[in-house]
């Protein structure tokens, strides 16, 4: 008899416990509903239609043609009334707070640029929500880059084309960072979330973990690390490194930027030479010693400066100090002036940079160095990530502190979603 009370006891206790979550779960699902639908009544986006999941199973064709699935949810090929081709991105039921959508609808919503994807509207019904966006029919710059797990070093799309594809995307970047009435910082830039058009016009796509701020503020406060292992800017994990900034996406942009030239993920073990693992030291060495690149199908003199160009904006790019890189509008004219006026950056050591201020003569190289207006901060009252240095914030630590949840991967992935990286947010 008192082992079959206890039992009743236990099943009772349980089916208690389960009524609570259960009780909390749709009290937070609630609340969730009502923040959204609050921000959208309050301040969503104008002329960004907002459509009901009748909409959207039509113009799915109930979600028969399937380009991509990640942790976000799946993408779906569809066709608005007036016929044009559109990409469906249907996001899984989350338990999250709405952050995400919200961070995607605010930020892409404030944008008009070529070389940012463009919204064309949204679907929000309690847990359930779509954001329908431009359809890309090239996917994304990853599978340009990649082949698999192996370096394509053919380059499919040639180095002039890459070469523009670059110029675009920092385009791109100083739009959001300059360009609109509030600067919105991405904190995810890699090439899968680079979408490319039928003309290989590169877009920006993936605001979910996208911060907006005033212009006028250069550092942000921010609690926790965003972004995807291997492109996220020293001071997103450490707060020795310095304030989180816009120059934070400059960093991403670099690595981005040197993978498309080296045709291969910046850090690779499998390569036959323990020297090519992490590929920013070994292209760096070369530079420094004056010898060829390296690269293969670099046929005339114009690639040549090209890919040159690429690969030195890019070093300065992921300079550790933060306020040692360039702003992306100096970026632009890095990439669009001559070659002679750029020289061979400091190298790109993961340590922490010393506290004293930087003497402007030591980040000054030729006509064009990472200097700008940009690059000062004030001490007094700059807010910094709220995290607490630690010896993981070195190279080893960036690379093994994997062990966060992810953030959502691209509008699409190359028509197939397969992730390479991954994503840690907040």
């Amino acid at each position: 008899m008192i082992a079959l009370a206890v039992g009743c006891a236990v099943i009772i206790f349980m089916i208690f416990v389960s009524l609570v979550i259960r009780h909390h779960y749709k009290k937070k699902q609630t609340l969730t509903h009502k923040s959204v639908e609050a921000f959208l009544k309050n301040r969503g986006p104008p002329g960004i239609r907002r459509y009901n999941y009748s909409d959207i199973k039509t113009m799915t064709n109930s979600f028969k043609d399937k380009l991509g699935q990640g942790g976000y949810g799946g993408v779906y090929k569809g066709k608005l009334q007036d016929g044009c081709p559109v990409a469906v991105k249907v996001l899984k039921e989350s338990k999250g707070n709405g952050e995400e959508f919200i961070n995607e609808v605010a930020s892409i919503s404030r944008t008009s640029h070529v070389n940012i994807v463009t919204l064309k509207g949204f679907y929000f019904e309690g847990s359930k929500r779509a954001l329908i966006y431009e359809f890309l029919p090239n996917g994304s710059l990853e599978k340009f880059i990649f082949k698999g797990n192996t370096s394509n070093v053919d380059h499919q799309l040639g180095w002039e084309t890459l070469y523009k594809i670059a110029v675009g995307i920092a385009r791109g970047l100083e739009y959001l960072h300059r360009g609109c009435n509030t600067r919105i910082l991405h904190f995810d830039i890699k090439p899968h979330n680079i979408l490319l058009d039928e003309n290989f016009c590169p877009k920006i796509s993936d605001f979910g973990l996208a911060k907006i701020c005033p212009r006028e503020k250069s550092i942000i406060s921010m609690v926790g690390a965003r972004g995807t292992i291997g492109y996220i800017a020293p001071e997103v994990f450490c707060r020795n490194f310095g304030g989180v900034s816009h120059k934070s996406d400059v960093y991403s942009y670099g690595m981005m930027v040197l993978e498309m030239v080296g045709g291969r993920k910046n850090i690779d073990v499998n390569v036959d030479c323990t020297s090519e693992i992490y590929f920013p030291h070994w292209i760096y060495k070369r530079l420094e010693l004056d010898e060829e690149l390296g690269l293969q199908g670099l046929l005339n003199e114009a690639d040549q400066e090209g890919v040159r160009k690429m690969i030195l904006v890019s070093l300065w790019c992921i300079q550790t100090d933060p306020s040692n890189r360039p702003s992306m509008s100096r970026v632009v004219d890095m990439l669009e002036g001559s070659l002679d006026s750029l020289q061979i950056p400091p190298k790109p050591f993961l340590s922490s940079p010393s506290r004293s201020p930087t003497d402007s003569s030591t980040i000054k190289s030729g006509n064009y160095g990472p200097e700008d207006p940009e690059k000062t901060y004030d001490d007094a009252g700059i807010l910094e990530v709220q995290q607490t240095a630690s010896p993981d914030c070195g190279e080893v630590g960036l690379l093994k502190n994997k062990k966060l949840p992810p953030s959502p991967n691209a509008v699409t992935d190359n028509w197939t979603s397969r992730s390479t990286t991954p994503n840690v947010s907040n």
